[in-house]
């Protein structure tokens, strides 16, 4: 069967982004936006317009949830309908061995790893009206080791793990799981390598593409698994990291 000639034409197809506020969440908000699509994204100020510019995210239906907070995940979600696509963004890290304080781990694991299966059980329905798919945002430490951050790495390791067992479970209601682990991008989480001028070169010099990773980079990777370009693929965690985990 052809390939269908409009693939990545999301036209009127409603999509949620979770953590779409800023960096690679709202990088792949705009490219669903510029795509077609009704994005909404939940972010964590009470308001768009208390983000800097005031207007850049001014085209998205905006909504403020604390994603560490499960009832305010269930109470937001239920003014969606079906959803085409969920996109799971949140994310954060602690530096300075802050992951290897008790409260310092749960923080950590809560929000990049729990609140996720939060919002898949709460979206869970709207996505099979579709029927739907989810995207989670791991990382290349989703497969190895993370000196100095063992909540950060654990999350993301468990990222892996939740959506192979999702995709099992949903893949008979036509819902898709898949996720993208990103290499090193530019974004708040990961200011401390690119703030220190000796680590950021070191850092690039690891990446055989000789580049760090933009958030354009990680939504062209999200267009791809919600198309029809990716039907067949469920489970699968595409890294996106110009090959820096080669070596």
């Amino acid at each position: 069967m052809p390939y269908p000639h409009n693939a990545l034409d999301f036209s009127q197809h409603p999509v949620l982004v979770a953590g779409g506020s800023s960096g690679i969440g709202r990088g792949i908000a705009t490219a669903f936006a510029d795509a077609g699509a009704q994005v909404s994204v939940w972010g964590t100020r009470d308001s768009a317009a208390a983000y800097d510019p005031p207007d850049v995210l001014a085209r998205f239906d905006y909504q403020q949830v604390d994603l560490q907070q499960r009832r305010q995940i269930e109470r937001a979600a239920q003014r969606h309908g079906a959803l085409h696509t969920l996109v799971l963004s949140q994310g954060t890290v602690r530096y300075g061995r802050g992951e290897y304080t008790a409260d310092g781990f749960r923080d950590v694991v809560d929000l990049n790893l729990t609140s996720v299966m939060d919002c898949c059980l709460a979206f869970e329905k709207a996505l099979g009206g579709l029927p739907g798919n989810v995207i989670v945002i791991g990382s290349v430490a989703s497969f190895r080791a993370t000196r100095g951050n063992p909540a950060y790495a654990a999350s993301k390791s468990g990222l892996l793990g939740l959506l192979r067992s999702l995709a099992d479970a949903w893949a008979g209601r036509g819902i898709r799981v898949n996720g993208i682990a990103p290499g090193f991008v530019e974004t708040q989480l990961t200011r401390v390598t690119f703030d220190d001028e000796k680590r950021r070169e070191a850092t690039r010099r690891a990446i055989p593409m000789n580049r760090f990773g933009t958030p354009q980079d990680m939504a062209g990777a999200a267009l791809f698994l919600a198309s029809p370009l990716a039907a067949y693929m469920t489970g699968q965690m595409l890294v996106v990291d110009g090959g820096m985990t080669l070596a």
